[in-house]
Formats: structure tokens, sequence, C-alpha cells
């Protein structure tokens, strides 16, 4: 399944092709971030992520609390459309359910999760696992 998203003003866009037959999980992230920004997010390890920007440099990239993800941020609109965190020289992503622009996805009801207290190494870890594995920037 192709999945099309973006930001507000469609500077940076997306192509993510999810594996068929499997349901799209939604998380509420609890980290002060996400919650100012209304993060809910998506990943398949099996899932392949195309991002390209118009104006790549009207992109800005937010890092915090462990400096192990950067936040994609359109400078104009202001949406965060996708997180990635670069892990043993390979880049892992996460997208956000509310950039979609596909309609009639099968998305769940968002799960609030929390990372508090989660060791660097087990946060790669678990991204490594769970993050879709196959990005590219175009």
């Amino acid at each position: 399944m192709r999945i099309h998203g973006a930001c507000h003003c469609g500077n940076l866009y997306f192509e993510l092709d999810w594996p068929d037959g499997i349901a799209i999980p939604a998380r509420r992230c609890g980290c002060g971030f996400c919650r100012k920004h209304g993060g809910v997010w998506t990943a398949s390890p099996g899932a392949r992520l195309t991002v390209a920007l118009r104006q790549p440099q009207r992109l800005a990239r937010y890092r915090f609390g462990t400096g192990t993800a950067d936040f994609h941020i359109c400078s104009d609109c202001g949406v965060v459309p996708l997180v990635s965190s670069e892990i043993d020289g390979r880049l892992y992503a996460v997208v956000s359910v509310n950039a979609f622009e596909t309609p009639g996805l099968p998305i769940s009801d968002a799960l609030d999760v929390s990372f508090d207290g989660e060791s660097e190494a087990d946060r790669l870890a678990r991204r490594a696992r769970t993050w879709v594995a196959d990005v590219s920037f175009v």
C-alpha cells in the first residue's frame, strides 16, 4: 500500500510503501516535544520511506534529550512529518500519521506511549527493531 504525506505547505513530502495486509498502528508519544506538537507516529520495519524536499534550505532539524533523533520540521509551515535516527550507519524513521494525505487508511486508535527511563542503548535497539529501516531522501 502506498501512502502519501506532507507538511502543510508541501515543502517536505513523502511516499511510504506500507506492507500489504498490515494495519497501521499509531502511537502518541508522551515526550514534551510531541505533546506540544500533537505527535502521533507510526512505523514498520518492512516499510519503505522516500522523502523529498522542494526547498531543502527550508528544512529545520531539532534534537533534544539523548540527541539521537532528528525531528524534521518545515521552516515555512512548522509541521513535523517525520523523525529520523542514524544507527550504526543506517537511517531509520517514523512518520506522522497526522501528515498522511491518502484517504481511507486503516489507522488504529493512537496508543499513549512513554519512553521515559529508557537507556540510550535500549532506545536505539528499539528503533532498529521497529522503525522504518529503508529510508531515502531524494
